[in-house]
């Protein structure tokens, strides 16, 4: 079986790993240049290519007619996108002979779109998954040829969560990829409800103490390390969560208000939140009760830029 690979991030390179294990010839690896704004924790699917001399570009977009025609000139079996960030066009996806596919981070129909594993978190959901399904105009909405569900723990960053997630895929491509060698795999139509997510931007982790304390708890845990971090404000300057635990009991000072400085708690819409790891906008991370301590914030207001 032949395979161009599209890909990125630890998922892609899992993947790239499995088809590779599973004796796939991979004709070529289109994936991106590494942002230098972004932090790069991850694995990358290039590292993969190198050892195994899959040729490898980068192109910024997939228009230029020179592309379908040198994907065409390998003659593909399958087309594999696994979490590549680009749209791949039409006169690509309906090269193959068996597909293209791509590999989702999420239970789909849900959660279809940018930032799954960031968002699931967000909303509270106990479970997620990968699932992959065919390439379609549309975003997410082709037919699924597979699904593996992820248990979400209360205490998953996107991180680990994500790393949860690349373990799933491996394991999904594993099991199907002989299915799709031998032409023997499901084609199912995606039904029930479905939901759709833009992606996120380092401004969306702004914090609304007027939500309670699991919802902010749930977006602290979405946006932390390394990701950008949910954010409020103490005096004018951006004040950083990067972690901090749901407190039980009723406070009614207004949402927000820092209630104690040892330990550092703050009031939210309903309950408190301990805050573990902090960082001022321009100084170093720091333990929660540090930090109250350092800036005398008891009785504070934290929110508002002014």
């Amino acid at each position: 079986m032949k395979a161009v690979v599209f890909g990125y991030h630890e998922i892609g390179y899992v993947c790239l790993q499995e088809l590779i294990d599973y004796g796939v010839e991979v004709k070529a690896l289109f994936t991106h240049r590494d942002d230098p704004k972004e932090e790069v924790w991850f694995r990358r699917p290039v590292e993969i290519a190198e050892k195994n001399a899959i040729p490898v570009y980068t192109p910024e977009n997939l228009k230029d007619p020179k592309w379908p025609e040198m994907i065409k000139s390998m003659a593909p079996d399958v087309i594999f996108s696994f979490y590549y960030r680009n749209m791949i066009p039409m006169d690509i996806i309906e090269i193959p002979r068996i597909g293209a596919f791509n590999l989702h981070g999420s239970l789909l129909p849900k959660y279809r779109g940018r930032a799954p594993v960031n968002w699931v978190i967000i909303a509270g959901e106990k479970k997620t998954g990968v699932t992959l399904h065919y390439m379609v105009e549309k975003p997410d909405a082709g037919d699924i040829v597979a699904q593996k569900e992820v248990d979400i723990a209360f205490d998953d960053t996107a991180k680990t969560l994500f790393l949860k997630m690349a373990y799933a895929a491996r394991a999904l491509m594993r099991q199907t990829l002989p299915k799709l060698d031998k032409g023997v795999f499901e084609r199912i139509p995606q039904k029930g409800e479905s939901s759709y997510f833009g992606g996120r931007r380092p401004e969306d982790g702004i914090i609304s103490w007027d939500k309670d304390n699991v919802s902010i708890y749930n977006l602290i845990r979405a946006v932390t390390h390394p990701y950008p971090g949910a954010f409020t404000y103490l005096d004018g300057k951006k004040l950083y969560i990067w972690w901090a635990i749901p407190v039980e009991g009723e406070c009614h000072l207004r949402p927000g208000t820092v209630v104690s400085k040892d330990p550092c708690v703050v009031s939210t819409g309903k309950g408190m939140l301990r805050l573990i790891r902090v960082q001022l906008e321009g100084d170093e991370e720091m333990d929660g009760e540090m930090f109250a301590a350092t800036y005398k914030i008891e009785n504070k207001i934290l929110g508002g830029k002014n």
